[in-house]
Protein backbone atom coordinates (compact mmCIF):
# COMPACT_ATOMS: atom_id res chain seq x y z
CA UNK A 1 0.00 0.00 0.00
CA UNK A 2 1.16 3.51 -0.74
CA UNK A 3 1.55 6.23 1.88
CA UNK A 4 0.22 9.14 -0.21
CA UNK A 5 -2.97 9.62 1.80
CA UNK A 6 -4.44 13.06 1.13
CA UNK A 7 -7.56 14.99 2.06
CA UNK A 8 -7.51 14.12 5.76
CA UNK A 9 -10.98 14.38 7.34
CA UNK A 10 -11.72 14.54 11.05
CA UNK A 11 -14.24 12.25 12.64
CA UNK A 12 -17.72 13.70 13.08
CA UNK A 13 -17.45 12.47 16.68
CA UNK A 14 -14.54 14.83 17.49
CA UNK A 15 -14.11 16.29 20.95
CA UNK A 16 -14.86 20.03 21.18
CA UNK A 17 -11.10 20.65 21.52
CA UNK A 18 -10.55 18.90 18.17
CA UNK A 19 -8.77 15.79 19.44
CA UNK A 20 -9.91 12.90 17.30
CA UNK A 21 -8.93 10.53 14.54
CA UNK A 22 -8.59 11.51 10.89
CA UNK A 23 -9.01 9.36 7.80
CA UNK A 24 -7.82 9.83 4.22
CA UNK A 25 -7.84 7.80 1.03
CA UNK A 26 -4.64 7.08 -0.90
CA UNK A 27 -4.32 6.83 -4.68
CA UNK A 28 -4.25 3.02 -4.49
CA UNK A 29 -7.66 3.00 -2.74
CA UNK A 30 -6.30 2.21 0.72
CA UNK A 31 -7.44 4.28 3.69
CA UNK A 32 -5.12 5.80 6.27
CA UNK A 33 -6.13 6.50 9.87
CA UNK A 34 -4.15 8.79 12.21
CA UNK A 35 -4.38 10.68 15.52
CA UNK A 36 -5.18 14.35 14.90
CA UNK A 37 -3.23 15.51 17.97
CA UNK A 38 0.03 14.49 16.30
CA UNK A 39 -0.88 15.78 12.81
CA UNK A 40 1.79 14.93 10.23
CA UNK A 41 3.99 13.15 12.82
CA UNK A 42 1.31 10.62 13.73
CA UNK A 43 1.84 7.04 12.66
CA UNK A 44 -0.70 6.02 10.02
CA UNK A 45 -2.64 2.79 10.18
CA UNK A 46 -3.37 1.65 6.62
CA UNK A 47 -6.44 -0.38 5.63
CA UNK A 48 -7.28 -2.04 2.35
CA UNK A 49 -10.66 -0.91 0.97
CA UNK A 50 -12.19 -4.24 2.03
CA UNK A 51 -10.78 -4.03 5.58
CA UNK A 52 -11.91 -0.38 5.90
CA UNK A 53 -15.46 -1.31 4.87
CA UNK A 54 -15.50 -4.16 7.40
CA UNK A 55 -14.25 -1.83 10.15
CA UNK A 56 -16.99 0.69 9.39
CA UNK A 57 -19.66 -2.02 9.58
CA UNK A 58 -18.42 -3.04 13.03
CA UNK A 59 -18.15 0.54 14.29
CA UNK A 60 -21.62 1.47 13.08
CA UNK A 61 -23.20 -1.46 14.89
CA UNK A 62 -21.73 -0.53 18.28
Amino acid sequence: MTTDSTGWRKSSHSNPDGDCVEAARASDGSVGLRDSKANETSPIIKFTPKAWAALLVVLRTR
